[in-house]
């Protein structure tokens, strides 16, 4: 196995024996396996190395193949042909644009135009026994030409190729170029591995484990057919989660993250979270200590903490594990009591606490002490932690249980009777207290209500008066100061008129005052003369007057 720096286990070729994982394997601070360093030989040799850890395809050197390194693919195609001297033209021939190669088929051997321009043909140049075949993108994945291979994948791809000698190995972030004199190197497949087609989950709990492809590789047999042969397996395992690899008798953990196996002698024993899980497991028929038979449903929670422990026990999964153990302890407790002391309690398990005057605590008890603690030590011999146990349903069967169960059930329906009717007086009792409470709250808002109206009219009442005493005093300071300012302005007109001395001013303010006097009476009044001839006049004139008004108010 040769980790990468994009946190990639690669599981490939034979290697030596190791130790079997069944108590311990060695592991670095990540959790992975050893890394062995193929630039020291020396150092792998003093170690024994894991049986999945191989050294890399590309790093060692091989006839005709170049790895392609950060001077890109035409360094390395100038290095596996030095021979490729030939030089463009820009005015005529063939063009080879820049970001692409030229592709020259010379007498079944390949030539590579590794420089962009235009290459002329014949009779400009030699073109005995050449044919131009065409151009490819420098930036191609896959590159097959005449024998000639190119091969360049980015950071999640992964190339499958298999070597003239069949050796099939895997390309990851890098690429390589290579020319096979025998036989030659075949693609198989592209891989994307942060989008694996196949998702893995268990089968009890559903829960996903992870994603896996597989990639085959035709071979033709004897009879001339030809089959598919799993060659390289590709495994995305997300966080949390874990697999377990087989050699023979031994086994490894593989932790978390993108990891893909060509070896032929190691396989894949099974994938596992390491989260909590939880399920209903139904168990077999149970006999009581009187030979009754009785059907639990248990609520299980455990979680895997060790699953080289669970797979070299030979489980396949966690669940597989604890259904035989939960079967043997429950059976043993079930064995030791009677069917009465189980079906008073409907609902069995840790939260049912009881203070031991019940006739089910003695299965109750069982079941938080001896049922938990035991499947606990249990549990843990596989690398499991269980976290809850409970008994969520029963069934029993027999005639014994259903003569037992009627019997059962009358006394219940006669205790559920007696209840209902301790409910019905109970609650009749409140609701008479509750019809009490009401009324006294009524009454109470009544007096309040009434209270507030009194204290309205009262507070009405003593405004209005206050209201009155206010207006009166203001009329009364207003009529005083009032007759205080006439009595002022007539002793100051008095204390004028007496000012005047002039004979002459006198008389014509005596006049000014008689036509005011005689203003005040109005336009239609009428002055007659009651002195001499005068007097006769003025009551002739009223009597013909009041004679006209009485002749008009006749008219109307």
């Amino acid at each position: 196995m040769s980790s990468f720096g994009d946190q990639t286990t690669v599981v490939e070729g034979p290697t030596s024996a190791t130790t079997a994982h069944g108590a311990g394997t060695s592991h670095n601070g990540n959790g992975k396996g050893r890394v062995d360093d193929p630039l020291k030989p020396a150092m792998r040799k003093e170690s024994a190395p894991h049986f999945s850890t191989a050294v890399d395809y590309t790093e060692e050197d091989r006839p005709f193949f170049v790895k392609i390194g950060k001077d890109g693919l035409i360094a390395a195609l100038q290095k596996l042909d030095q021979q490729l001297k030939n030089k463009p033209t820009d005015w005529i021939g063939r063009e080879v644009n820049p970001g692409q190669i030229g592709l020259i088929n010379h007498g079944g051997l390949p030539k590579v135009l590794t420089r962009p321009g235009r290459y002329p043909g014949a009779p400009l140049r030699n073109w005995w026994a050449r044919k131009w075949v065409g151009t490819c993108g420098l930036s191609d994945t896959v590159i097959e030409f005449g024998g000639l291979t190119v091969v360049q994948v980015s950071q999640n791809q992964a190339a499958v190729v298999s070597d003239p000698q069949n050796h099939v190995f895997v390309v990851k972030n890098s690429g390589f170029v290579a020319y096979a004199i025998e036989g030659t190197y075949n693609v198989l497949s592209i891989v994307d591995q942060t989008h694996l087609p196949t998702m893995i989950k268990d089968r009890i709990t559903g829960v996903v484990l992870g994603w896996s492809h597989e990639v085959t590789m035709k071979s033709r047999t004897g009879s001339g057919t030809n089959q598919d042969y799993v060659v390289a397996l590709f495994l995305n395992i997300p966080a949390n989660n874990c697999a377990i690899l087989q050699r023979g008798d031994d086994l490894e953990l593989l932790p978390a993250g993108q990891h893909y196996i060509t070896s032929p002698n190691v396989t894949l024993r099974g994938l596992f979270t390491l989260g909590e899980n939880q399920i209903e497991m139904p168990t077999k028929d149970i006999f009581t200590r009187d030979q009754v038979p009785v059907s639990l449903t248990i609520y299980l929670k455990w979680q895997l903490t060790e699953p080289l422990k669970l797979t070299t026990h030979g489980y396949n999964t966690p669940y597989d594990a604890l259904r035989d153990k939960t079967q043997s302890i429950l059976t043993q407790i079930v064995a030791h009591l009677d069917y009465s002391s189980m079906v008073k309690q409907r609902s069995l398990g840790p939260d049912n606490l009881d203070d031991g005057t019940d006739a089910s605590s003695a299965f109750l008890d069982a079941l938080r002490t001896r049922a938990m603690d035991d499947l606990h030590l249990a549990a843990l011999e596989y690398g499991i932690i269980m976290k809850d146990l409970a008994v969520i349903d029963r069934q029993f069967k027999g005639d014994i249980a259903s003569t037992m169960d009627k019997l059962t059930t009358r006394a219940l329906q006669a205790q559920v009777e007696a209840a209902n009717v301790d409910r019905e007086n109970s609650n009749k009792i409140k609701q008479e207290e509750g019809a009490l409470a009401v009324a006294r709250i009524k009454a109470q808002s009544q007096n309040t209500i009434a209270d507030s109206e009194a204290y309205k009219i009262v507070a009405d009442a003593e405004a209005q008066a206050k209201k009155l005493q206010i207006e009166a005093e203001a009329q009364a300071k207003a009529t005083r100061l009032a007759a205080e300012a006439e009595a002022e302005a007539i002793r100051l007109r008095a204390a004028a008129d007496a000012a005047v001395i002039d004979p002459f001013a006198r008389e014509m303010e005596l006049r000014r005052t008689e036509v005011s006097r005689v203003k005040a009476f109005g336009p239609k009044a009428i002055f007659v003369p009651t002195d001499g001839l005068g007097s006769q006049l003025g009551n002739s004139m009223a009597t013909g007057m009041a004679a006209s008004l009485g002749v008009l108010e006749v008219r109307k």
